[in-house]
């Protein structure tokens, strides 16, 4: 089957057990949130010895997670800001997913940065991008090149010969991130962690002055148990108030949400062989390379609305089209759309603006009260390091000696024998009848558990076909997806285990129902739930791509927030008694 034998398998009776485990059993640490940072703190603490729970109220990476700008970077323009230490320790960070933890998912990514400026940009920005080599990105990518405007032009023929000078090729990273947050969610519970998807914490139970443990709620079902803990890790990101107020202490810092928008294009839209980061007034604008398209963002604004479900309004979306068509022979347009993603980064604030300067890259890991941890802020290519943190003050209150981080040396599941095996993508091929190329994109999904995702179709030769409205996707991927990575809804796999929500046109809608009877057997939905979760999708679609036409935030999330979810029992907000 697989290369990793023994790998946990996250499917509908392994969550019938976590349940019961749940109720059942004494936990070191529970972990809240199924973000990178919590499912970080769970693979952590999980690999010290310690026994974890890892509870997420929706799906894995279902918030901040899936909606990042796709790269595993080391954060170039924090040099300008003179954040030496930030981004060494991003670097490392980059280096030891790129060589041990996750090249399956990590891979290099060529840039280029268009000069735009005489004289003094060229030495200006070379002398950055060296400091950035000379701090790790160099070691697994290629060092800096600097080009002409007629070099520049032939990476990106795209590009007006008027918007740029000259250019520095330099490489950095792209990752699937909502598909690397569940691998280490999965590796989490492969070394011992009780991991389980829509289960909303809904209170905390206390001994004396401390917190013991919390109280969950199915969000599938509504039925409630508690989970005793020495220690409760807070690692919800933008839910990092919400979870403080349960908990009836006062905080030691809060969180405040800004929201960054992309949109997902064609690849033939724009001529380029890299990826592309342009300046604007405010930050930067990335144009990443994504399979068959086009990456473009970000916004930055403050949003003070649905956390869940974080709405892009036609200003975003007509703000990085008027940003990015300053640089295009070609402008793109409001049709060439086929994906538009929005998503919420924490943003910590002291109490109040006047004394706390907001932080997008810090994070801040706190001890709230006895028996209660919380975490918040960084970025995603630091999460390691960041659960690493939590888990340390969470030691604290555990009454046993516990070890030190390993995480550095633990590859998530799929990284061991991965390259062994893309040097055996032709036997693969040939063994399973596929294309070449569908392993290799296998591979850079799955890594060394592609044997076990193919041996789903054993008997099924069918299942290797492509998905009739999204050919880039075989059908045993939507079945490994529910069989084996802890996918419930639709949604969970054609927004996150596939990303078939935002890279076609139809958003998923003209699969919902192929998809729907894949799963159905696996997940046992009768014909009523397999036509509740088709509706249930679509109108969430609709109201995703009305909400993208309103002019302002408050008319979209108006639309979005009166969509349908799919978690029925979810509660938003949770309810704070007395």
């Amino acid at each position: 089957m697989s290369n990793q034998p023994g790998v946990q398998i996250l499917g509908p009776e392994q969550r019938r057990e976590a349940w019961q485990r749940l109720g059942s059993e004494q936990f070191d640490v529970v972990v809240i949130g199924g973000g990178v940072v919590g499912a970080g703190a769970a693979l952590d603490a999980a690999t010290r010895g310690l026994r974890v729970a890892l509870v997420e109220a929706r799906d894995f990476a279902s918030g901040t997670s899936s909606r990042s700008s796709k790269m595993f970077h080391g954060g170039l323009r924090y040099l300008e800001q003179l954040e030496f230490g930030l981004v060494r320790e991003a670097l490392r960070e980059r280096e030891l997913s790129l060589t041990t933890l996750a090249p399956h998912l990590v891979k290099p990514l060529e840039f280029l940065f268009p000069l735009t400026h005489r004289g003094w940009e060229r030495p200006y920005m070379a002398a950055g991008i060296f400091l950035y080599d000379r701090m790790g990105g160099a070691k697994s990518v290629p060092a800096q090149k600097h080009l002409t405007r007629s070099g520049a032009l032939r990476m990106a023929p795209g590009l007006k010969r008027s918007s740029l000078i000259g250019g520095i090729r330099y490489f950095d990273t792209v990752v699937d991130d909502a598909r690397h947050t569940m691998t280490v969610a999965r590796t989490a519970a492969h070394y011992g962690a009780v991991v389980r998807t829509s289960t909303q914490v809904v209170g905390f139970l206390r001994e004396a002055d401390r917190v013991s443990g919390v109280q969950v709620r199915d969000s599938e079902d509504g039925s409630v148990t508690e989970v005793k803990a020495h220690v409760v890790i807070n690692a919800t990101g933008v839910w990092t108030d919400e979870i403080q107020a349960l908990s009836r202490q006062r905080g030691r810092f809060r969180v405040r949400a800004s929201k960054g928008v992309h949109i997902v294009v064609p690849r033939d839209r724009i001529v380029a062989d890299s990826a592309i980061i342009l300046r604007t007034e405010k930050s930067v604008l990335f144009v990443i390379p994504w399979g068959n398209h086009w990456i473009i963002g970000t916004t930055d604004t403050d949003w003070n609305l649905d956390l869940a479900h974080p709405a892009a309004t036609k200003a975003d979306i007509d703000y990085i089209l008027d940003h990015v068509n300053e640089v295009l022979v070609t402008p793109l347009t409001p049709e060439d759309i086929d994906g538009v993603y929005a998503g919420l980064r924490p943003l910590l604030a002291g109490e109040s603006d006047e004394t706390s300067k907001l932080s997008r890259e810090h994070a801040v890991v706190a001890r709230v009260s006895p028996g209660l941890v919380a975490i918040a802020g960084g970025k995603y290519t630091t999460y390691r390091v960041m659960a690493e943190d939590a888990v340390d003050l969470a030691a604290e209150d555990i009454p046993s000696r516990i070890a030190s981080s390993i995480t550095e040396k633990v590859p998530l599941v799929g990284a061991d024998g991965y390259f062994a095996l893309v040097n055996q993508t032709m036997h693969l091929a040939e063994q399973y009848g596929v294309h070449p190329y569908r392993i290799k994109h296998l591979l850079d999904r799955y890594g060394a558990l592609v044997e076990e995702v193919l041996a789903y179709a054993d008997g099924k030769p069918e299942l290797l076909q492509p998905l009739t409205d999204a050919p880039q996707y075989l059908q045993v991927e939507v079945v490994y997806a529910a069989a084996a990575e802890g996918a419930l809804h639709l949604e969970d796999v054609l927004a996150r285990r596939t990303r078939i929500a935002i890279e076609y046109p139809h958003r998923g809608v003209h699969c919902a129902e192929q998809v729907a009877r894949l799963v159905a057997p696996i997940l046992d939905w009768d014909a009523a739930t397999v036509d509740r979760e088709i509706d249930t999708y679509r109108a969430r679609v609709d109201a995703e791509v009305r909400s993208q036409s309103r002019p302002d935030d408050q008319s979209a999330d108006a639309l979005r927030a009166a969509a349908p979810e799919a978690r029925a029992e979810i509660l938003e907000p949770v309810p704070v008694w007395g």
